[in-house]
């Protein structure tokens, strides 16, 4: 048995679910992007033990499952999961803590510096470049000179690194959503504490000046309100499923305990 290899002969180093491997030997990466493939195992597996999708179905060490099971698993989903209709009184108290989500018009004016995920990059060393670079601008945010333009012209993978990554006044039309989610309904102002994650890569996010939109009278958007507290709804009941799953499976190299919520596209 070689150093790589343990008592059933799996390499030490693969992920894996009820011992199905999640990525390729000498794979890396990232912690969320694991936890999803995690989970979403964890769910085509359960599609077949209920008879919903067949035992025949190959695994996906790319992440990338069949159609079949990806209808399976929509199907297992809507069996397993029980969704609260919200009702009157909290879908009026969500608006009116929320109002700034339903705005319509809301304009932020932003900058960022772009770590672009790529084929064959190692997400890993991406992801600490990203921290660190975080790390310094904001501990350099309002200093002398412009560390973060410097940063932007440096290390971004956007052209807008040639304007010290500035992407001008943006509505959440201008976004990819994921993106969008993150800078729009908010009140921050500055460097964002945290990384900002899209389909593009992982951004340093500067918000320099916010423009708030109009908030409209909560029956103008009961329906988008109820939509918002089905998702919640949704999320909730997914997140105890995958722990119920989980519970019983033999998870291996991979924390699931971790997930603030079911990583699941």
């Amino acid at each position: 048995m070689s150093a790589t290899t343990d008592a059933t002969g799996h390499d030490d180093a693969v992920a894996r679910i009820n011992g199905v491997a999640l990525h390729a030997p000498g794979e890396a990466l990232a912690a969320d992007a694991l936890r999803q493939r995690a989970c979403t195992e964890l769910l085509r597996q359960a599609a077949q033990r209920e008879g919903l999708l067949a035992l025949t179905d190959p695994p996906a060490p790319d992440g990338a499952i069949s159609e079949a099971a990806s209808a399976a698993i929509d199907a297992l989903l809507a069996r397993a999961l029980a969704v609260p209709e919200p009702s009157e009184d909290a879908c009026r108290r969500h608006h009116a803590a929320h109002a700034s989500r339903f705005a319509s018009g809301e304009r932020v004016q932003v900058r960022h510096i772009l770590f672009a995920v790529t084929p064959g990059v190692d997400v890993v060393a991406l992801r600490g470049r990203a921290e660190t670079t975080l790390l310094d601008v904001r501990c350099h945010d309002g200093t002398a000179g412009d560390g973060f333009a410097h940063a932007a012209r440096t290390l971004s993978n956007c052209p807008s690194g040639a304007e010290g990554g500035a992407l001008g006044w943006l509505t959440a039309d201008d976004c990819a959503p994921e993106f969008a989610r993150e800078i729009f309904g908010h009140a921050e102002i500055g460097v964002l504490p945290r990384l900002v994650h899209s389909r593009h890569g992982l951004h340093v996010v500067e918000v320099q000046a916010r423009a708030p939109g109009v908030a409209p009278a909560f029956e103008a958007v009961r329906s988008a309100v109820v939509n918002s507290l089905r998702q919640q709804g949704f999320v909730t009941a997914l997140r105890q499923y995958l722990q119920v799953l989980a519970g019983a499976a033999e998870v291996e190299g991979v924390d699931l305990d971790s997930a603030e919520s079911p990583l699941v596209q």
